[in-house]
C-alpha cells in the first residue's frame, strides 16, 4: 500500500511524468514481447525453423502467454519504482533496482507457466530474464543517451562557452562530477583531464576524459590542457595530503575548488553546486582538532549557561556550538547590539526551541552584571568579553584594563556570590611574557582567575590559544579587503611567525577544557606549527588568482608599538601537564602575591579614571613578565 502511495504522489499533477513513465511503459512492453520470442530463439541457437516448425508447441505455449507476462512485468516494474527514477542520474543503485524486477518477473512467469501447464525449455526462463534486462537498461539509458547528445549538439549550435576544467581525483567523487557535467545543461564545466595518484587508474579513461598522472603532472596538464580551473576531487583525503596538492595548484594560477568533504560522498551530496572555494585554512597541513562531544554534552546539558562578549568572533561560535548540546538556558551578553542581534537570529532559526536570552550589557557596569547574574544564576560562564587588538590597546592602554581586567573581575565575582559552578576565561599566548598593553591586561584577567578560584567555591579556569583564523579584526581578513582593493597587502615584517587555529577548532577546545577543569587551571591549546604571516599573504594572493608582486605587491610595514615577532604559548616558568586530549595541555601557574594583587587593583582603576598615561608603568609593577618598554 505504501508503495503505491508513494508512486501515485509522484505522479500526481505532473503531465511530463505521467507522459514519460507512459512511453517508457509501452517500449517495456515491446521489450516484453521481443524478449519472450527472443529467448526461445536463442534456446533452438538462433533458428525460426526449430522454434516454429520443428516445436510449435514450445512457441505457441510462449505466444499464449504473453499478455500474462505484460501485466505481471508491468506490475513487477512499477513495485520497483521503475517508472519513478530520474534516468539522466542513473547509477548503479538503479541497475540494481533492475536486476531485482527482472529476477522477480522471471521466477513469477515459472510460477505462472506452471500453473497454467505452458511448457517451455527449462533454458527459456534464464535467457528471457537476460535478454529483457538488457532491453530494460537499454530503454532507460538510452533516455540518457539523447540527453548527453542533445547537450553536445546544443554546444556546437551556441559555441563552446564551457571552461576548461581538470578535476585532482578520479574516484567516486570525480566520478558524480563527471557525470554531472555530462548530463546537465547547465553546468558550464569542459573536464579536460583527471588526476590521480593511483597508479593502476593512470592512462585510463573515465567517463571518456583521461586520467593523465599523478600530482606531479597537474602544471604540465595545465598548459596541455589550457585549464582554467581545477577541482580538488577527494573527500577522504588528509588535510595533509590537501595541503601538498593545493601548494601544486595554487602555482597554476588556475581558480581553484574542492568538494568540501567526506561526509557529503557518503549523503550523496557531491554535485558542482556543493563546491567550496580552497580557504587559507586549508594550508594549514594538519587534521580538524576532534574533541569528546559527549563530555561536552554531559556538563553542559540541562544547565544555564552565560556567554559574554557572544556577539563576537569566539563568542558567537560559542553559543552555536552551546546550543547544539541542549543548554537549559542560554544567556548571551555583548555590549555590540548588532553582533548581538545577528547570532541571536541565526539560533532562533537554527534552535527554534532553545531558551535563549540575549542582553546588551557592558562587563564594565558592575551594577548591571551584578543585576543579571541575580536574575538569571548562571551555572556555567564562558568570559569571551575583551578588548583585543594589540594597536588600538597601545593608543589607549586603560581602556584595556578596564574593560578587560575589571570587566573580568566584575563577571568573576558575580558569578562567585550567585554560586556559578564553573567559570571558564578566554585567554590568549598574548599573555605570556607580554609585550603589549593588552597581552598584559590578559595575563592579570588570568591572575584574576587564579585568585578567585581560592576564594570561591566556584571553579575558575582559564584557555590559553594563539590567533584565530578569520576572527574579527585577524590577518586573513584584512588580507582578503586589501587584495580586493587591488592591494598592496601589508605585512609588518618577513619573518613574523603565528600560531594559528580556525574559530570551531577553538572553541571546540574550550568546551573540552571547560569539561577538563578542577579549578585554577590555565589551559594551553595547542596550536600545531607556527606559519609565517608572509607565507599566509602570498598563499592569499594566490589562491585569489593573483601574481605576487605583478598583480599584488606585498608591502612591508615593520612591527607595530607591542608586536612580537613570535608568540609563545607557555611561560618558562611553567610547565606542562597532558590531559585527555593531547591537543589541550594543562600549563602550571605561575606563583605571585594574590594579596598584594587584589589590593593593587584599586589603585590601578583609580590610575586609569585619572592618570592614563601612568597605566603601563603600574601595570609592569603588577605582572612581573610585562615588557613593557624593553
Amino acid at each position: 500500500m505504501n508503495i503505491k502511495k508513494s508512486n501515485l504522489a509522484y505522479f500526481a499533477g505532473d503531465k511530463k511524468r505521467v507522459e514519460r513513465a507512459v512511453a517508457i511503459a509501452f517500449a517495456d512492453i515491446v521489450a516484453v514481447l521481443v524478449s519472450s520470442v527472443a529467448a526461445l530463439w536463442i534456446r533452438f541457437e538462433f533458428s525460426f525453423k526449430a522454434m516454429v516448425h520443428e516445436n510449435p508447441g514450445f512457441y505457441e505455449n510462449t505466444i499464449s502467454m504473453i499478455p500474462y507476462n505484460i501485466i505481471s512485468t508491468l506490475i513487477i516494474f512499477w513495485i520497483f519504482k521503475l517508472y519513478q527514477s530520474v534516468w539522466r542520474y542513473a547509477s548503479a543503485n538503479e541497475m540494481i533496482k533492475i536486476f531485482a524486477a527482472v529476477f522477480s518477473d522471471g521466477v513469477l512467469q515459472y510460477i505462472v507457466f506452471k500453473v497454467f501447464d505452458k511448457k517451455v525449455p527449462r533454458s527459456y526462463y534464464l535467457f528471457y530474464m537476460v535478454t529483457l534486462f538488457a532491453a530494460t537498461v537499454a530503454i532507460r539509458f538510452f533516455y540518457r543517451f539523447l540527453r548527453i547528445l542533445r547537450n553536445r549538439q546544443m554546444i556546437l549550435k551556441n559555441g563552446d562557452d564551457r571552461k576548461s576544467v581538470m578535476i585532482v581525483g578520479a574516484g567516486a567523487a570525480g566520478n558524480s562530477l563527471l557525470r554531472e557535467a555530462e548530463t546537465s545543461p547547465y553546468v558550464k564545466m569542459n573536464v579536460k583531464c583527471l588526476i590521480d595518484d593511483n597508479p593502476g587508474c593512470q592512462g585510463k579513461i573515465m567517463r571518456g576524459v583521461p586520467i593523465v598522472g599523478g600530482r606531479e603532472v597537474i602544471p604540465e596538464a595545465v598548459k596541455k590542457y589550457s585549464i582554467d580551473e581545477i577541482i580538488i576531487a577527494i573527500p577522504s583525503a588528509s588535510r595533509q595530503e590537501i595541503k601538498k596538492i593545493v601548494e601544486i595548484c595554487k602555482e597554476t594560477e588556475c581558480k581553484i575548488q574542492m568538494v568540501p568533504g567526506i561526509y557529503q560522498l557518503v549523503n550523496g551530496e557531491v554535485s558542482v553546486s556543493k563546491l567550496r572555494e580552497v580557504e587559507i585554512e586549508d594550508l594549514l597541513g594538519r587534521e580538524p582538532v576532534k574533541i569528546n562531544l559527549d563530555e561536552v554534552a554531559d556538563y553542559v546539558k540541562d544547565k544555564i549557561v552565560m556567554v559574554t562578549g557572544g556577539g563576537g568572533s569566539i563568542g558567537s561560535e560559542l553559543s552555536r556550538q552551546l546550543a547544539a548540546h541542549a543548554p537549559k538556558q542560554l544567556i548571551i551578553v555583548d555590549i555590540y547590539e548588532n553582533n548581538a542581534y545577528d547570532i541571536e537570529q541565526e539560533l532562533k532559526i537554527k534552535y527554534p526551541k532553545l531558551d535563549l536570552t540575549v542582553l546588551i550589557a557592558s562587563v564594565r557596569d558592575e551594577e548591571k552584571v551584578n543585576q543579571i547574574f541575580n536574575e538569571y544564576k548562571p551555572q556555567i560562564v564562558y568570559h569571551a568579553a575583551a578588548h583585543k587588538h594589540v594597536p588600538l590597546m597601545e593608543t589607549s592602554p586603560a581602556e584595556a584594563i578596564k574593560n578587560n581586567v575589571f570587566g573580568t573581575l566584575n563577571v568573576a565575582k558575580a558569578a562567585d556570590r550567585v554560586g556559578t559552578k564553573r567559570f571558564v576565561l578566554v585567554s590568549t599566548d598574548k599573555a605570556v611574557n607580554p609585550t603589549n598593553i593588552m597581552g598584559a591586561s590578559k595575563r592579570m584577567c588570568e591572575m584574576v582567575v587564579q585568585y578567585m578560584n581560592e576564594h570561591s567555591n566556584t571553579e575558575f579556569v582559564a584557555v590559553r590559544f594563539g590567533n584565530v583564523l578569520g576572527s574579527n579584526g585577524s590577518v586573513i581578513p584584512l588580507f582578503k579587503k586589501q587584495i580586493l582593493a587591488g592591494g598592496p597587502v601589508t605585512v609588518t615584517d618577513p619573518n613574523i611567525i603565528r600560531y594559528f587555529m580556525t574559530i570551531p577548532e577553538a572553541v571546540s577546545l574550550i568546551l573540552q577544557a571547560g569539561a577538563y577543569a578542577k579549578g585554577g587551571e590555565i589551559f594551553v591549546l595547542d596550536m600545531g606549527e607556527p606559519v609565517k604571516i608572509l607565507d599566509l599573504a602570498e598563499n592569499l594572493i594566490k589562491l585569489s588568482g593573483y601574481r605576487v608582486g605583478e598583480d599584488i605587491e606585498i608591502k612591508f610595514t615593520g612591527l607595530r608599538p607591542g608586536e612580537k615577532m613570535y608568540e609563545e604559548l607557555l611561560m618558562a616558568e611553567e610547565g606542562l601537564k597532558e590531559t585527555a586530549n593531547k591537543l589541550i595541555h594543562i600549563g602550571k601557574p605561575i606563583e605571585f602575591d594574590r594579596d598584594e594583587f587584589i589590593n593593587n587593583l584599586p589603585k590601578l582603576k583609580e590610575m586609569c579614571e585619572h592618570n592614563p598615561e601612568k597605566v603601563k608603568e603600574e601595570v609592569k609593577s603588577i605582572v612581573k613578565t610585562y615588557n613593557f618598554g624593553e
